[in-house]
């Protein structure tokens, strides 16, 4: 039955039309190059997640198809790239637990595709526009700072930690940085030897040669510096046994024997479940957590990205929800569009979302094709890959550039920073949010946003101009502004032209004239000329308007 299932599906998949878009096989000479670092480097990713997520290794491979070709498809993303997310294991992983089966959870996948379609379709990706660009960049170089950080146990073979683990407290109890100090009981030469091969392809790749020379750029260094590592693995193995990696040091891809023991690898949702509440509440809270994690990745990848091009981020939702309903449906873990698969992306020379859908089919034909020669790949390339990105994310230049800006833009930055490696990425946004909206705050307070101010020479006569939209977070530098003027001034507060004033502000205006009489101020307000306030807010003007 589940196999008919399966084959029914690809059937039906196979019959929806596909029109590529003029000229989208331009770039391929870039994008087939960036698309293989992306698969190299989701490979792993999607194992150590799935495997952290107390889900089958074979549920995080089927994730990042569905990311590179079917989100890849939909969406307009030029450079984003989505599969399974480390941000979800912990939800994933309690979820399973809590329903007691994986196939049930599935239901809920599905469920939360349908939910984000749904949010796609009600231009809630708006919601993406609202987060500050020095927290989204504090976001792009503390996640910088994470990779390195987290590749270095691996870049020495100490492999302990799983493949795409971005929070600061670690599953086994350990943290970022008690990883660092277990892993020197536990250096592997081998690793050592391949990390600095691997590190030294990438710098003479990127500093010399591809600039010297143009053969070098249509092969890319990380591609070379695999081979190199996998001819490490061969040869080692063969004459110098003492020098060659276990496997608990390689890339490990479930191995099937037969094209029926690859698809038996698929599970397929018990829809016999779908009335459980339980599942309902998981499907609402991926779906809610995929998307804040999606918008803030599509922030991220636009601003990484060297054309400046912008994602219509409803339809990106729209995309996502589509991915997670086919990857539930066929046994995969949830998606999100995911920042370090884009960096990579980006910083391999990736033009367009071909990148994307190619690094998809490389999952599906390499992992049915020749999964014994991706387990040969060394563990310790990968980290020296991601060191780069890692570099490249969290330059030295950045947080120069963003205290040249001035504090408020360099604490949410720094703050964001700091909340994102030392705890996770939601919650690290969260804290640079809080001090972006205090010191949003603060400035408000220090504004008094009117227009303009005048006053004779013995400032006896004052006249207050408001502005165009003055809000509630206007009031407290309003009032301030009220306080300091002296008996016995004559105000004329102008609000001729605003449009909209909240009514909080209209509120403190009329404390304001009617507790003037007792200071021997005299205050006349100007109305608005027309405009069509609410009848409420109408009924104050006018009260504030008479003698």
């Amino acid at each position: 039955m589940p196999g008919r299932y399966f084959h029914a599906l690809l059937k039906a998949l196979m019959k929806v039309p596909l029109s590529l878009p003029a000229g989208f096989f331009a770039n391929i000479k870039s994008d087939f190059p960036a698309a293989m670092v992306v698969f190299f480097v989701a490979v792993p990713l999607c194992l150590g997640i799935a495997l952290a997520s107390g889900a089958p290794l074979f549920s995080g491979i089927i994730a990042g198809v569905v990311g590179g070709i079917v989100v890849g498809s939909i969406s307009n993303s030029s450079l984003g790239v989505s599969g399974p997310a480390a941000g979800l294991t912990v939800i994933v992983l309690s979820s399973i637990q809590q329903l007691g089966a994986f196939e049930i959870f599935l239901v809920a996948v599905v469920l939360a595709g349908l939910f984000q379609i749904v949010l796609g379709l009600l231009q809630a990706g708006i919601i993406g526009y609202y987060f500050p660009t020095s927290v989204i960049k504090g976001m792009l170089t503390a996640i910088g700072i994470i990779i390195i950080l987290k590749q270095i146990p691996h870049a020495f073979g100490y492999d302990a930690d799983y493949e795409g683990d971005m929070s600061f407290v670690q599953a086994d109890g350990e943290n970022t940085f008690s990883e660092l100090l277990n892993m020197f009981g536990y250096i592997t030469p081998g690793a050592v030897v391949v990390t600095v091969l691997s590190m030294a392809i990438l710098f003479l790749w990127e500093t010399n040669l591809s600039k010297r020379f143009p053969i070098f750029r249509l092969i890319q260094g990380p591609l070379v510096a695999i081979l190199v590592g996998v001819a490490y693995q061969l040869v080692t193995k063969a004459y110098f046994p003492l020098w060659s990696l276990e496997e608990k040091h390689l890339v490990s891809v479930p191995v099937a024997s037969s094209l029926s023991g690859f698809f038996s690898n698929f599970s397929f949702p018990a829809f016999g479940s779908i009335l459980n509440p339980d599942v309902w509440v998981v499907a609402i809270t991926l779906a809610v957590v995929a998307s804040v994690e999606t918008l803030l990745s599509v922030e991220a990848t636009d601003k990484l990205d060297p054309y400046k091009r912008t994602t219509n981020t409803n339809r990106e939702l729209v995309a996502q929800g589509s991915g997670n309903l086919v990857s539930g449906l066929i046994g995969g873990l949830p998606v999100t569009q995911v920042i370090i698969r884009s960096s990579a992306n980006i910083q391999s020379g990736g033009k367009t979302k071909l990148s994307t859908i190619l690094h998809g089919f490389m999952l599906l034909i390499c992992v049915v094709a020749i999964p014994t020669i991706l387990n040969l790949i060394p563990l310790a390339v990968l980290a020296a890959i991601l060191f780069s990105v890692g570099y490249k994310l969290a330059k030295p230049a950045t947080f120069k550039k963003m205290y040249e800006l001035g504090w408020s833009q360099f604490l949410p930055f720094m703050a964001t920073i700091a909340g994102v490696v030392f705890t996770d990425l939601l919650k690290g946004i969260g804290i640079g949010m809080v001090v972006a909206v205090i010191i949003i705050l603060r400035n408000s307070y220090k504004n008094s946003h009117f227009l303009h101010k005048e006053s004779d020479a013995n400032g006896n006569r004052i006249k207050m101009t408001l502005a165009e939209e003055v809000i509630f977070l206007n009031k407290g530098s309003i009032a301030r502004e009220l306080s300091q003027i002296a008996p016995g001034t004559e105000v004329t507060i102008d609000m001729s032209k605003s449009v909209t004033i909240d009514h909080d502000v209209m509120e403190l205006i009329k404390e304001f004239k009617e507790g003037a009489k007792s200071k021997n101020i005299t205050v006349e307000v100007i109305g608005r000329n027309g405009k069509a306030p609410g009848k409420p807010e109408l009924k104050m003007e006018l009260e504030l308007q008479r003698n």
